[in-house]
C-alpha cells in the first residue's frame, strides 16, 4: 500500500473506510455492513460439507523437533523507503535485523509489466534464507507479489490463487516440510474495497479445506484494520477465529493501522504476534514488519483442534 502524503491522507482514508455499496433505508452504513459477509459456515467441517468435499486425517508433525521458530511478514513497498530510494539491500538488512525462519513477503516484484523480481536474493541467502519457487517466471520472485522465504524446509506443494475483486491480487498456498513437521503457510495481499477482501479471505478458506487437516499459518498485508462485525476479515473466523485488534504496522514512521496479520491454526501454533519496530525499519518501507513465534508443539499433542475441524 502506498505512502499517501499527508494532504492525500484524509481522502484516502474516507475512501478507504466509505461503505462499499449504498446502506438501506434507516440503517446506518456500520450495521449494514454485516450483509456484506456471506454466512460463515461452522468451521473447516462446513466448508467441506458445503461443497463436497470429505473429511481428511489430520497429517501429525514430526515431534523430532518442536522448538520455537520465529515467522515474519513485510510488505517490502517494492523495496523503495520512505526516502523514496529503491534500495533491496537495505530490505535485506531489516529482514537480516529479524533473522526469521520464515517470511512471507508482499509486493517482491514489480507490479506492472513483467513481473520481475526486486529482492535482494543473494544478500538474503547470506543470512540463510531460500526463495521458494512460487513466481511462474525465471526472473519473479513471487506470485501477485507475494513470495515466501524459508531457512530450512522443503516446499511440498504450491498452489497459486488469483483472488476475486476489483483488482489484480493473489495468494500462495505452500504445504511444507520443517524440522519440526508439516505446516501450511498461506501468503497474500488483499485489496483495498472491503467487499474484495471479504471475497478473498472467503476464497482462501475454500482452498483451505480441499486439503489435508494440518497446522496452519497465514501471513500477509490483509489491509484491514477494523475489528469485530465490521471487518471483513470476519470470513477467516471459521478457521483463525475472530480478528481483534492487531500490532499497528502502517505507516511505518508512525504506525496507526494494524494492516498486516499473522493468524495461527489451530490455537497456540502463532504466539508473541509484535512488529518489529527500528530505525532501519521506519525508513526502508511503508510498512513495518510483523514477527512472530510459531510452535507445533499444541499440534504435536493429539492434534485435538486439527481431527475436530477435519
Amino acid at each position: 500500500m502506498p505512502h499517501p502524503s499527508r494532504r492525500a491522507w484524509k481522502p484516502l482514508l474516507s475512501f478507504l473506510t466509505s461503505p462499499w455499496r449504498t446502506a438501506r433505508p434507516g440503517v446506518a452504513p456500520e450495521e449494514d455492513f454485516a450483509g456484506m459477509t456471506p454466512p460463515l459456515p461452522d468451521g473447516l467441517a462446513g466448508l467441506r460439507q458445503a461443497h463436497g468435499i470429505p473429511a481428511l486425517p489430520a497429517i501429525p508433525p514430526d515431534p523430532a523437533s518442536t522448538a520455537p521458530l520465529t515467522i515474519a511478514s513485510y510488505n517490502v513497498h517494492k523495496c523503495v523507503g520512505l526516502d523514496r530510494r529503491f534500495d533491496p539491500a537495505r530490505i535485506a538488512r531489516v529482514i537480516a535485523e529479524i533473522a526469521p525462519d520464515l517470511l512471507a513477503v508482499q509486493e517482491a516484484d514489480r507490479r506492472f509489466g513483467r513481473r520481475v523480481g526486486l529482492l535482494d536474493t543473494e544478500a538474503l541467502r547470506d543470512i540463510g534464507l531460500t526463495l521458494l519457487p512460487v513466481s511462474r517466471l525465471p526472473d519473479g520472485h513471487g506470485w501477485h507479489g507475494n513470495a515466501l522465504l524459508v531457512r530450512r524446509g522443503t516446499a511440498l506443494s504450491i498452489q497459486r490463487l488469483a483472488l476475486p475483486g476489483a483488482e489484480p491480487r493473489g495468494a500462495v498456498i505452500v504445504e511444507m516440510e520443517l524440522p519440526a513437521g508439516r505446516l501450511r503457510v498461506v501468503a497474500a495481499h488483499f485489496g483495498l474495497l472491503r467487499q474484495s477482501r471479504a471475497r478473498q479471505g472467503a476464497a482462501i478458506l475454500e482452498a483451505i479445506a480441499a486439503g489435508p487437516a494440518m497446522p496452519t499459518v497465514m501471513m500477509g498485508d490483509l489491509n484491514e484494520w477494523r475489528p469485530g462485525r465490521r471487518s471483513s476479515l470476519r470470513a477467516l473466523e471459521p478457521m483463525f477465529g475472530p480478528a481483534g485488534f492487531g500490532p499497528a504496522s502502517f505507516p511505518a514512521r508512525l504506525p496507526v493501522f494494524a494492516l498486516d496479520r499473522i493468524l495461527g491454526w489451530p490455537q497456540g501454533v502463532v504466539r508473541d504476534v509484535t512488529v518489529h519496530d527500528t530505525p532501519l525499519a521506519r525508513i526502508a518501507s511503508d510498512h513495518l514488519p510483523l514477527k512472530a513465534r510459531l510452535s507445533l508443539a499444541p499440534a504435536v499433542a493429539g492434534l485435538p483442534g486439527v481431527a475436530a475441524a477435519a
